[in-house]
Order: C-alpha cells, then structure tokens, then sequence
C-alpha cells in the first residue's frame, strides 16, 4: 500500500510508518485488495486510492471538527473514503439518515438531497473512520490489523497540534476513541451512535451540531 499524503500529514503521523505493526498493517491491505482484485476474496471497501481520503480531504491546519466512526460501509458502492459519507446519487444508509434528521431538527434545515460529506471536509471536518478498510459484508473484517493503531496516531497529533477543535463522539467505541482527549483546550461533545439501535437513546435531540457552531469562530454549514 503506497502511503500518499500531503506533507503536513506526513509529517505529523512520520513516526507511524516506521513501526513493525504499520508494516504489517500495510502487507496486510495490500494482499486484501490484491485477492480481491482475482476474485479470490470478497471486495474489499473503500477503493484503494479512497483509503486516506479523510486526511487528503482535511488539512491538519484546518481541523475544525473532528467526528469518529468505526468502519467503512461494507455494501457495495457506498463507502467513499468518509465516515457516514456517501456518494452523490447513493440512498442515505440508516445512520447516515439519522444524523440529517438531528441536524433538520437542531437548525431548522432542510434534509440534502446528497449524502457525500464532502462539503463537511471542505470546511475543516476531519470525518475519521476507526478502520479505514473492510470485506464487504464483514463488518470490523480489519479493525484488529493494526488500523486502531494507526487512527489513534491520527486523533493523538491532531490533539497535541490543535487546540478549540470540536470532537463529536457517538456511541461507546467514538468514546472510548476520545478518552484521551483534553476538555480544557477542546470541546467534547458524547451522545448515542446514530445507528437505529441507538439514535433514540440520545443521539436525537443532542445538538451537537448547534453546540458546535456556538463554539467554533467559523461556524460550519451543516
């Protein structure tokens, strides 16, 4: 796997590629997209130029908000690279549904009619995926390759680089992702995953993302 990023992320996350484990980690993705790729193995999401599209689609310099999922969507045609995010053209998958209607319902929004969160990362949303690969219909297939490793890296220098940065953390493994985290320079916000199981928990009617905007100097159009 060709680790392509800018400098600044390569900078912070140097000490990364060095390390036995991302070596592994790395043999690892490579030979899962190669097996794919003959059809000897169950496809594996996103495609392989989207795996750091998070990192290439947000600038450490420009993190405003940082949100944490735990893996790529695993249906076919819907991961791109975002957490929650989807394509233009693709149906909302549930969670992803859930979080339009919190945002409708804390601004007074209307629901968009694309659910590619690109236009989040544009504007300094750091839309980070726990794992940053998975076989279709294997939901957590590469979460204990080595990709937690890397992806708390990630959290940890953007903790120690910036500071007023919102963390929006749903559900217990976005949380326990977080637990580092410093709330006197940053602002924590923890609710309920947005999945159906839980969203009626207390991720509907959290407001996290009027929160957030309260908090940041630059809102973000949500």
């Amino acid at each position: 796997m060709d680790v392509k990023l800018s400098p600044a992320w390569k900078q912070l996350l140097a000490p990364e590629f060095d390390k036995p484990y991302f070596k592994v980690l790395t043999d690892f993705v490579r030979d899962e997209y190669k097996a794919a790729a003959i059809h000897s193995a169950p496809p594996v999401y996103p495609a392989a130029r989207n795996i750091f599209r998070a990192l290439d689609k947000c600038e450490p310099a420009d993190i405003k908000v940082v949100i944490i999922g735990q893996d790529p969507y695993h249906g076919p045609g819907q991961a791109n690279g975002l957490c929650f995010s989807v394509n233009d053209g693709v149906p909302f998958p549930p969670s992803l549904r859930n979080i339009f209607k919190e945002i409708s319902d804390d601004l007074g929004t209307p629901t968009p009619v694309s659910g590619n969160l690109d236009r989040w990362a544009e504007q300094g949303v750091l839309l980070l995926n726990a794992s940053l690969t998975v076989r279709e219909a294997q939901p957590n297939s590469h979460s204990d390759r080595g990709w937690q490793t890397f992806t708390d890296a990630i959290v940890d220098a953007v903790s120690r680089n910036r500071e007023g940065v919102v963390y929006m953390l749903w559900g217990s493994f976005a949380q326990r992702k977080g637990e580092r985290l410093d709330p006197t320079r940053n602002l924590i916000l923890k609710a309920a995953h947005p999945s159906p199981l839980s969203a009626h928990n207390g991720f509907f009617g959290c407001r996290h993302f009027s929160k957030a905007n309260r908090y940041l100097k630059t809102p973000i159009q949500w």
